[in-house]
């Protein structure tokens, strides 16, 4: 028998999950979506199959917000196995070569000093990124290979927590755009042993933190009504930036898409509130101090 199709409505939040292993981003959006009847929904950058950990989820007006996140520092802890190659980078793929390993503790800290600030990486042909309109991980299970530009990325933490002989347990901390499965790869490399990613847990993203993240078993035991309590406001993506409360008279302006001030701001990007403290939006802030609307919440 037919279910009859969800009814969907206005969410508006941020919603911290701890992603399981297993299962894509954009299936444990869906799953939280349907959780909370949204009506529009997206994620802030994704997290592979195998990955778990931290995704932040927007509901509704946060959506508007999302790149915020998606050009923050992330945070992960990733276990490398030495010795081993595998055709996607990590323990998802098959074993295509086989080293011994002779590696040391002192070895490989040196080898990691050579991949801490900015850095040069091969994105791996099992990515998203895309030529021609088809992602590279169209072309790689047709066997084809395609040239890759490197990228310049940032590399601001990188410690090791735990050291096996084969295994290695890292902390690192990196910039938007970097593949923890390519460090991986070329740390092994650098080794001279070969080495793939068979764990990663995402832990920080921004200033958000997996210990205030929920799981998906723990919202689903909680009654409709009480799920929305789990939800940040909008906002909360914006809180690295400066807050500015404009005056009455200059709400109305702003909401319908006009610059508004002069204000002394001292910043180019601030978060806009209204005089009884409803956000607002997110705006730009010219040198002559007037305040440009960048995003707007819609009235609720």
């Amino acid at each position: 028998m037919a279910h009859p199709p969800q009814r969907r409505r206005r969410v508006d939040g941020v919603l911290l999950l701890d992603k399981p292993r297993g299962i894509s981003s954009n299936a444990a959006l869906q799953r939280a979506r349907r959780l909370f009847a949204a009506q529009s929904a997206g994620h802030t950058g994704t997290l592979d199959p195998m990955a778990t950990g931290l995704l932040a989820l927007c509901f509704g007006e946060a959506t508007k917000f999302s790149g915020e996140l998606l050009d923050a520092e992330k945070t992960y802890v990733a276990r490398l196995r030495f010795g081993e190659r595998t055709s996607t980078g990590d323990a998802e793929g098959e074993v295509i070569e086989r080293r011994p390993v002779s590696v040391s503790r002192e070895q490989l800290v040196q080898a990691l000093d050579g991949f801490r600030g900015e850095i040069r990486q091969v994105p791996p042909m099992y990515s998203a990124l895309k030529r021609n309109g088809r992602p590279f991980y169209e072309y790689a299970r047709q066997g084809i290979s395609v040239e890759r530009e490197p990228r310049t990325v940032v590399v601001s933490g990188l410690d090791l927590e735990d050291f096996g002989g084969t295994n290695a347990t890292l902390r690192v901390r990196c910039s938007k755009g970097t593949y923890v499965r390519t460090l991986a790869e070329d740390i092994g490399a650098a080794l001279g042993c070969g080495a793939h990613l068979f764990g990663l847990v995402r832990t920080g993203i921004g200033g958000f933190r997996l210990e205030q993240a929920h799981r998906l078993e723990d919202i689903e035991a909680l009654p409709e009504a009480g799920r929305e309590s789990l939800l940040m406001p909008a906002d909360a993506l914006l809180r690295g930036l400066p807050q500015v409360t404009l005056p009455a008279a200059m709400e109305a302006g702003f909401r319908q898409g006009r610059a508004e001030g002069p204000l002394q701001v001292g910043a180019s990007r601030v978060r806009v509130y209204g005089a009884d403290g409803r956000f607002l939006g997110l705006a730009r802030v010219d040198p002559a101090g007037l305040l440009h609307p960048k995003r707007l919440v819609a009235a609720p």
